[in-house]
């Protein structure tokens, strides 16, 4: 069975600016690629998948994981790969990491579903949505609140 989880962001916790999302976001990543997992994170757009593929050049060398943009590198060559909204990934992920903020056209092509419910109001009723469509979808839900890092 397919799942889609939530990660609830706090509003006063690190992951609710922009900076402390982001590395939140490759912590996750590197987190489920280091168990194996062949992660796809997609963006809003273009420039942010490209903003979020130099968040993975920041992290200590001791905790640098491989990524590329969908299109770069070899088709293989990394559990993560980073696209947006009218790419698709270069081969089967299993796990999506969503980003964007409109609604997913993905429901259904990935067994492990990855959201989050943003702090803001009109961002999180967009989650809200996202969240009606995995459920009708099929998914098995759950949310979790972010911890601290």
């Amino acid at each position: 069975m397919a799942n889609a989880t939530f990660y609830i962001v706090k509003p006063n916790s690190p992951q609710a600016e922009a900076h402390g999302f982001g590395l939140y976001v490759v912590f996750l990543a590197q987190h489920f690629a280091k168990q194996g997992a062949k992660v796809y994170l997609n963006c809003q757009d273009k420039l942010h998948a490209e903003a979020m593929a130099e968040a993975f050049w920041q992290v200590e060398t001791k905790d640098f994981q491989a990524h590329n943009l969908v299109g770069e590198g070899p088709k293989y060559g990394t559990n993560i790969e980073i696209g947006h909204q009218g790419v698709k990934p270069s081969w089967n992920r299993q796990l999506v990491i969503n980003l964007a903020d409109n609604q997913t056209t993905f429901a259904n092509k990935f067994a492990e579903v990855v959201d989050f419910v943003p702090c803001e109001e009109k961002a999180k009723q967009l989650a809200r949505e996202r969240y009606k469509i995995y459920r009708q979808a099929g998914y098995q839900l759950q949310t979790i609140e972010i911890e601290h890092l």
